[in-house]
């Protein structure tokens, strides 16, 4: 027996029609000012969400914190999939993404939007997009190669979620006249992700040499002795280079979704 659609009967009728007549009745009598009224109203819709047995979806999450619900498809049956992926397309303007997903789940997908795009060596799915002017750019920069696969997830998200992403790849400070080939290419991001493996230094340099936020994502790349990114992680936690930020072994999609919050605060 296969798991109930997501329920979305209720999800656009108001469910405090009192609280809400009382709180316009309070912005005509000018005892409320529109403002808040506005605020009042976003905190009634925000707790209004999609209930089942699978899963709770947050329509309103952008509106609130400038980022979109995000699905997460490790886990998730093809089911599962198409159907939070449908309820947030149908019900919200916001971009849709999944990440770590594998092929099967973006085909269990990839009919519902005419944007449908998957991201192979990401491993991530679009479905929608921002649309508009970029909200800033964002470069991602890697120490190798092999780094690739998570800078790429952080790269698809930002630009989902509106930036202007640059990539300058295979720049690791075992040859540092790399990275420092490209300082003035650096430079002109408004934000920095800088993925590295092995002992994690890269972030610590770029941090040096750049006005630049930098937001450092350790990979689980490198030999016994990193412990599956955790010396990379120990090493970007350390560093002496003020204004680096770091986020969890292989979470690109965190680096980017800390990177488009920075770049919306700017606006």
């Amino acid at each position: 027996m296969g798991l109930p659609a997501v329920r979305i009967a209720d999800v656009e009728r108001p469910s405090h029609t009192d609280t809400l007549d009382r709180l316009l009745d309070a912005v005509a009598g000018g005892t409320v000012t529109p403002t808040e009224a506005v605020d009042h109203i976003a905190a009634l819709r925000a707790r209004r969400r999609l209930d089942d047995a699978h899963a709770r979806l947050d329509l309103r999450r952008q509106s609130r914190t400038g980022l979109p619900e995000v699905i997460y498809a490790p886990g998730k049956t093809p089911a599962q999939m198409r159907s939070i992926a449908r309820v947030l397309l149908e019900r919200s303007a916001a971009p849709v993404v999944a990440t770590k997903a594998s092929r099967d789940a973006f085909n269990a997908v990839r009919d519902l939007s005419p944007e449908s795009e998957y991201h192979e060596t990401a491993r991530t799915i679009v479905l929608r997009r921002e649309h508009g002017a970029p909200i800033g750019q964002c470069m991602i920069v890697t120490a190798g190669t092999s780094d690739i696969p998570i800078a790429e997830e952080a790269a698809v998200t930002a630009d989902a979620c509106g930036a202007k992403v640059e990539r300058v790849f295979d720049v690791g400070v075992a040859g540092i006249h790399r990275v420092l080939g490209v300082s003035e290419d650096l430079r002109t991001a408004d934000v920095i992700i800088v993925v590295a493996g092995m002992e994690g230094a890269l972030p610590s340099v770029v941090g040096g040499l750049v006005h630049a936020p930098v937001v450092a994502v350790p990979t689980s790349v490198g030999y016994g002795a990193s412990f599956g990114g955790i010396a990379a992680l120990l090493g970007m936690l350390t560093s002496c280079s003020p204004g680096v930020a770091v986020v969890n072994i292989d979470n690109g999609f965190g680096a980017a979704a800390f990177a488009v919050r920075m770049l919306r605060a700017r606006m």
